[in-house]
């Protein structure tokens, strides 16, 4: 069996543990009979505690049992100016819904609301970033029946697909 070979055979947690891999993933998905953008946020939770220690000062957070705020208030303030979402070059309104954990994650729940016909999206999304340089933010937009996706890091934080052939 050749090395390569081998790293397809193991399970992918233990891929992860051999080499950490810093990612998130975001669905975006339009819901034309609501009119609004439905999102869900996947985030390793030891990740964000990192990164929210270092972005809220606090080096003994815990995000699971967060003292003071509560995971949804300081997540609320954490997304105000690491994720946005253009429409056709105009600023949309994000509301922060709630969050659930499963297992090693977090799934936040956001939306945007009253969202008129769109040809462009624009995604910015930097959570993680300035805890580690080789964070992957991936971006999944689901629109009718086509899915378009973005990989934005460190270096190329926001992009951009065009809807406009469909």
């Amino acid at each position: 069996m050749t090395f390569y070979a081998f790293l397809i055979a193991l399970p992918l947690h233990l891929v992860a543990w051999l080499h950490p891999m810093h990612v998130s993933v975001t669905e975006i998905e339009m819901d034309e009979k609501e009119k609004r953008l439905e999102i869900m946020m996947r985030v390793f939770i030891d990740d964000l505690e990192t990164t929210m220690r270092q972005s809220f000062r606090q080096p003994e957070l815990d995000v699971l049992q967060p003292k003071g705020q509560s995971l949804d208030e300081l997540m609320q303030t954490y997304l105000k100016t690491r994720f946005s979402i253009l429409l056709d070059g105009k600023t949309q309104l994000i509301k922060y819904l709630g969050h659930e954990r499963d297992h090693e994650a977090f799934i936040f729940y956001i939306e945007v609301e009253k969202v008129k016909k769109w040809k462009a999206i624009q995604v910015q999304n930097t959570i993680i970033t300035e805890a580690y340089d080789d964070q992957s933010n991936l971006v999944h937009v689901t629109r009718g029946e086509t899915v378009r996706s973005l990989r934005l890091t460190r270096s190329k934080p926001v992009d951009i697909i065009n809807f406009e052939s469909e």
